[in-house]
């Protein structure tokens, strides 16, 4: 284990270069407006996808006010480490727990997003005292960056035998920070590397908390209640509105990784809707998101060269090269966040996952980390102070 400071260095050269393409961006042709001139038109807006007003805004001030070099400092101040996992590097950070025996636990993020995302939650779990909790319930909390996310590079190829990434975290828990117990958390893919963290390793993991479930691997349509027919319904709905990404990332990604590598305008309207759409806003990012969080967000892909590797997951799952989650025994815990993608009911997730706690929460969307990590962090405490 070893540390590496400067995490970040981005020569003058590469910010020059950032700069220069959002300045020369290549705006494509606007739809028309309404007749009158006056209103967008049905497919304006956000309607269609990213809105061209937003995104100008935003670019502009990415090309220009934005100060990357305030933002690599703060991110070069995490408390980074690197692991060999067996000649793989994992890239995390880590925060100790303010109480001795704190409780390990393990962090896991999903797309678009990155470990920035759950620093905030981190610091709340491993010093509860300053947040107006007891210092007993501390963590000592690892966020690990996934493989071809930013800092920890992708796996060398879709089909060699290295290992999937909840058996490095499992490696990196126990063998590299020697932690026999701990726990586990994760929403999106997060939620999928969790559960089978704890399916392959109960002797280990405590129990876990997500914020997606898996769906079961067969069912009897004939037994599903009126509840989670609503649900199944509602997750097909969704699909077909909202799942026009998922497609793409699951069965061309490369196709759709040149342009979003060559152009940090289109990687940002790529992943902004997506902050957009899926976190409790309201329609207005700027209630849950500030410009720099954003635009600090995209500057990791694309500084980092990530955006391709980051789609790797979706297509490895859909060509099934990644372990299904089949039965998860060890206690666990589902919050779900209003705005998050699904909603699925308790005895949804009872098919697959032994549930202890099931949690709705008031509001908080899929980022639920940077949203409100105040309730993420009480309901984490709250489940796991029963299993320490």
């Amino acid at each position: 284990m070893t540390s590496q400071p400067p995490l970040l260095a981005v020569p003058d050269a590469e910010l020059a270069d950032l700069r220069a393409r959002l300045r020369n961006t290549r705006w494509p042709t606007p739809w028309p407006t309404t007749a009158a001139g006056t209103e967008p038109a049905p497919g304006t807006g956000w309607e269609a996808g990213t809105d061209a007003g937003e995104l100008r805004r935003l670019v502009a001030y990415w090309a220009s006010d934005y100060d990357w070099r305030a933002q690599e400092a703060a991110v070069n101040a995490l408390p980074s480490r690197f692991a060999d996992i067996d000649g793989t590097p994992v890239h995390y950070l880590r925060f100790d727990g303010e109480h001795p025996g704190a409780l390990p636990i393990v962090l896991t993020n999903g797309w678009p997003s990155s470990f920035l995302e759950l620093t905030a939650l981190a610091r709340r779990l491993a010093t509860p005292s300053r947040y107006g909790g007891e210092a007993a319930d501390a963590f000592t909390v690892v966020v690990p960056s996934l493989p071809g996310y930013a800092f920890s590079p992708q796996r060398p190829s879709l089909t060699d035998p290295a290992p999937q990434t909840h058996e490095l975290w499992h490696r990196l828990m126990r063998d590299e920070l020697g932690f026999e117990r701990y726990a586990a958390h994760g929403g999106d893919l997060g939620a999928g590397i969790t559960s089978r963290l704890g399916e392959a390793h109960p002797e280990a993991v405590v129990g876990i908390h997500l914020m997606a479930v898996a769906a079961p691997v067969s069912y009897d349509p004939a037994g599903v209640t009126p509840e989670e027919r609503a649900y199944l319904d509602s997750v097909a709905a969704w699909s077909a509105e909202e799942g026009g990404y998922q497609h793409e990332q699951s069965t061309r990604p490369l196709t759709l990784s040149y342009g979003l590598a060559d152009s940090p305008t289109g990687l940002l309207a790529w992943i902004v809707e997506k902050y957009r759409a899926w976190s409790d806003c309201g329609g207005d990012l700027s209630s849950r998101f500030s410009d720099d969080f954003l635009l600090t967000q995209a500057s990791l892909y694309w500084f980092t060269g990530t955006v391709s590797t980051s789609f790797r997951p979706y297509y490895e799952y859909a060509q099934g090269l990644t372990r299904r989650v089949e039965r998860v025994d060890v206690p666990t815990a589902v919050a779900l966040f209003p705005a998050d993608l699904t909603q699925p009911p308790r005895s949804w997730a009872e098919r697959t996952y032994h549930v202890t706690r099931y949690t709705r929460m008031p509001r908080g969307g899929h980022f639920a980390a940077h949203e409100e990590p105040g309730l993420l962090a009480h309901d984490l405490t709250e489940f796991f102070r029963g299993l320490r």
